[in-house]
């Protein structure tokens, strides 16, 4: 497998890493296949922006490289425009996954759902 030079720095220089303890939204998903487990934090201001963005994840690099990504691509962005961002995003802004990896993107957009979605269960 050959991963891009986006995909190395991201695995190597990861950033947003951590935990925000009092999250405005929290979401972790996992894969039982590989066993990659990710939680995403979130921020959120008054006017529905993502004002920081950590993660914690437990995988492969590519799953590391992906969560890393996807807080870069959501900080500042409008929760609604944030939850559209999509596994083939995530793959794109990474110059790409094998495919035996792009499971590690799908991850990464799929926590940044769930933690919105608990963001807005939180605020109706």
């Amino acid at each position: 497998m050959e991963y891009s030079d986006k995909v190395v720095d991201h695995y190597t220089h990861p950033r947003n890493t951590g935990v925000i303890e009092d999250a405005d939204g929290e979401g972790t998903v996992g894969n039982p296949v590989c066993g990659d487990i990710m939680t995403i934090y979130i921020k959120v201001d008054d006017d529905e922006k993502i004002t920081d963005i950590k993660f914690s994840t437990f995988g492969c690099g590519a799953a590391i490289a992906t969560s890393s990504m996807i807080t870069e691509m959501a900080m500042g962005l409008p929760v609604d425009e944030a939850y559209n961002i999509t596994r083939d995003n995530v793959a794109d802004e990474l110059d790409g996954l094998p495919p035996i990896k792009l499971h590690c993107s799908n991850l990464a957009a799929d926590a940044l759902q769930v933690a919105i979605d608990n963001y807005r269960s939180k605020n109706e």
